[in-house]
């Protein structure tokens, strides 16, 4: 019975496979990226390819914390690595040759590993042997990769997680529509006999054959895509160059048992509501003839979309109130929307009509085409409300689209936008020198010049029990650095900085003026540092700030200047020259450094809008292709009162219109919301917001979401109406 329902209702479960099979195989290719870029992946060394043996200086900070009863020790990476020490390279070099090469951190050495490992161990030193693969981590450029897989990790899991909750969305939707339109069919199942379990495992038996297909399927799409899928991210510089995955099922099992049953789960889940609503189906539903939508919302799905709408604004607002600057980070800005439009759209049947009242219904004034357009106008406007289940499973898939473009590339470009202007907001420099290892240009006539280098310190947080690492700056003239700064001091002066001080922002947990807090410096150091002033936190970049003492192996990196009054800045630029840097005016350093929205998070975000797209697009065909059958004798009807086979089609296009607009509308409001947020808790964090809104608004985006939903919508339902009224006529049911 199963199968032969599949085989005659295959075009009603073909967007629900191919929504399902596109996710697992999404799942599938970014669970394989992901088993890359967390060790998969063995890159070649480079430095000391010739050396079988590479020893490193010390390179790490080992802390111990409190982990309950016991004590464990936790490793961060120093951000100034220490040399190898002179007596253990000339231990190295009696054992065997040595070669050095790209710095003292790290030499290559040919001698047999166990003497070697011998030699480290008894100089005491904390110098590490490294052999293998594991010799490219003294590489140029190693911790950028790092970061740069950081990275990558950061945006599969956000990608698949994305993929998870709109296949699960799209698969959800279609099952609950295909109950509605098929409720005849089940209230004459019900009068014929069948229980209420039979109904149900009926209908999870559809949805588990349709599952396991479209799961396996995925699971062989993703294979193929996932090598596409690394050379994708390779060219858009999200990964190193490097970067790769092994081609068809050899890399690892657990991607792709993942993904299977991740798929199977989704198509069940979504199955499981509409089993359960269509086995209540009563049998005098078999009696039903007319086309208005009522019950809607059974009182099960009222329920769970006002607890999740509550909860999402409830959780907004609680994360508004108790730490604002969680709402700057991309995991809160993606997942808070999706509660948010998934409520929305719970809620949606009840909103259809509301929200179709929003467009005016056009008078019949005129001559006879006005006349003639004003009446299919107010058939599409009635038919929409009429039919609240149809509108409401075609506004969905835009609503969701709309709200995940408007809120991740408006909170994107909104945190980087101020971030850019915080920045501007610290500095009073008129000009900035950038480069590695800058040399000091000693005083120059007219200006001050401060000059500073990145740095980090280690702060042992929650009573031992975690250690945080914080960016920093290593300033060398603490009174020249506030006289070209604005910092946003809280409490505290920075000119008080000294060897023995630092300042610290609010972040901190210990953050109080006067107050002594235990840090160990970025060459590992352990030192006691007086807090000498405080810093607004802001979006997370204020930073701490120590003497160049304290990171005495950091390199300057920038010099900051400002020209005094007449100051000849032509002279002054060529005085900054002789340091070996860029020299630019801060403007152009702030657009280079602060680009509001970086290309790689742009390119990850259009990544994600377009797989929002592809299942809009699923969802809107496979719903409008579903419903013109249903629809035929409502297009009769029309044919009988006078309407051609145009103005037929002309209906039908302008319904799909109208339900994208009233997505398009609910998107815009979940978007208003998400957004109006985000201002809020820049507001609280003392950070100035971009443009008059103190957001960004990404009216591009959702306008080309919007216009390709209803491009497709209208496609589709043409395609549909068009399927009913060829050869002249509309078939009856």
């Amino acid at each position: 019975m199963i199968l032969a329902s599949l085989r005659f209702r295959w075009a009603g479960f073909l967007g629900a496979f191919v929504a399902v099979a596109l996710g697992v195989a999404l799942t599938a290719a970014m669970g394989v990226g992901l088993a890359a870029s967390a060790g998969g992946v063995e890159r070649e060394p480079r430095r000391f390819a010739g050396s079988p043996v590479v020893v490193a200086g010390r390179d790490t900070l080992s802390v111990p914390v409190r982990r309950g009863p016991r004590t464990d020790r936790v490793d961060e990476r120093l951000a100034h690595p220490h040399p190898v020490d002179r007596e253990l390279l000339a231990d190295l070099r009696r054992l065997g040759p040595v070669r050095v090469g790209g710095g003292p951190d790290a030499v290559g050495v040919r001698a047999p590993v166990g003497a070697v490992r011998a030699a480290v161990a008894a100089s005491g030193t904390g110098a590490r042997v490294l052999t293998g693969a594991d010799r490219a981590r003294v590489d140029p450029g190693a911790e950028r990769d790092g970061r740069a897989l950081v990275a990558v990790n950061a945006f599969l899991g956000t990608a698949g997680g994305v993929a998870v909750f709109v296949s699960a969305f799209v698969t959800a939707s279609t099952c609950a529509f295909v109950v509605a339109l098929r409720r005849r069919e089940l209230g004459l199942l019900r009068a014929a006999g069948a229980s209420r379990g039979q109904v149900r495992r009926w209908l999870l038996g559809e949805a588990l054959v349709v599952g396991a297909l479209a799961a396996a399927t995925g699971c062989a799409l993703g294979a193929r895509g996932a090598p596409h899928l690394a050379r994708a991210l390779v060219d858009a510089e999200v990964a190193p160059p490097w970067f790769t995955v092994a081609e068809g099922l050899r890399w690892t099992w657990w991607p792709y048992q993942l993904a299977f049953w991740t798929g199977l789960l989704v198509a069940l889940a979504g199955a499981w509501s509409a089993a359960r609503r269509a086995a209540r189906v009563s049998p005098v539903e078999a009696l039903r003839e007319a086309s208005l939508d009522t019950g809607v919302m059974p009182p099960g799905r009222r329920v769970a979309g006002a607890a999740l709408l509550t909860g999402a604004l409830g959780l907004l607002l609680w994360t508004l109130w108790s730490d604002p600057s969680d709402l700057l980070k991309r995991k809160t800005y993606t997942t808070l929307p999706m509660l948010l439009a998934t409520a929305v759209a719970a809620l949606a049947p009840l909103l259809v009509r509301r929200v179709v009242a929003l467009f005016p219904c056009p008078a019949a004034a005129g001559g006879g085409r006005v006349r003639r357009a004003a009446a299919l106008a107010r058939i599409v406007r009635a038919s929409s409300g009429a039919g609240v289940r149809r509108t409401a499973a075609v506004a969905a898939p835009v609503l969701v689209t709309v709200a995940l473009a408007g809120c991740l590339f408006g909170s994107a470009g909104t945190v980087g936008a101020a971030k850019a202007a915080e920045a501007r907001q610290r500095t009073a420099a008129d000009l900035v020198v950038t480069g590695e290892g800058l040399r000091p240009v000693g005083p120059v006539a007219g200006a001050v010049v401060a000059a500073s280098a990145a740095t980090a310190v280690f702060v042992p947080e929650d009573d031992g029990s975690a250690v945080v690492r914080a960016e920093a700056r290593a300033v060398a003239d603490p009174a020249a650095f506030a006289a070209v700064s604005r910092l946003p001091v809280v409490a505290g002066d920075v000119r008080d900085l000294d060897d023995r001080s630092i300042v610290v922002d609010e972040e901190w947990q210990r953050h109080r003026v006067g107050e002594r807090v235990p840090v160990w410096l970025g060459d590992g150091r352990r030192a006691r540092l007086r807090i000498v002033a405080v810093l607004a936190r802001g979006t997370g970049d204020n930073g701490a700030y120590v003497t160049a003492a304290n990171a005495a192996a950091a390199p300057v990196d920038r010099l900051d200047v400002r020209l005094g009054a007449g100051a000849d800045r032509a002279a002054v630029t060529r005085a900054l020259r002789a340091s070996g840097g860029e020299v630019r005016p801060v403007d152009d350093w702030l657009a280079a450094a602060y680009p509001g929205m970086r290309h790689q998070t742009r390119l990850g975000l259009l990544l994600l809008l377009g797989l929002c797209l592809t299942y809009a697009a699923i969802s809107l065909v496979s719903t409008l292709l579903m419903t013109a059958p249903v629809r035929a004798p409502e297009l009769r009807s029309l044919r009988l009162a006078g309407a051609t086979t145009g103005q037929l089609r002309l209906v039908a296009a302008g319904e799909a219109v109208l339900a994208v607009a009233v997505g398009a509308v609910l998107g815009l409001a979940v978007t208003a919301v998400g957004l109006g947020v985000l201002a809020v808790a820049l507001a609280r964090l003392s950070v100035p917001g971009p443009g008059l809104l103190g957001v960004v608004v990404p009216w591009s985006a959702m306008g080309w979401c919007a216009g390709v939903c209803g491009a497709v919508a209208v496609a589709a339902g043409v395609a549909g109406a068009w399927r009913v009224t060829r050869a002249g006529r509309a078939p009856a049911c």
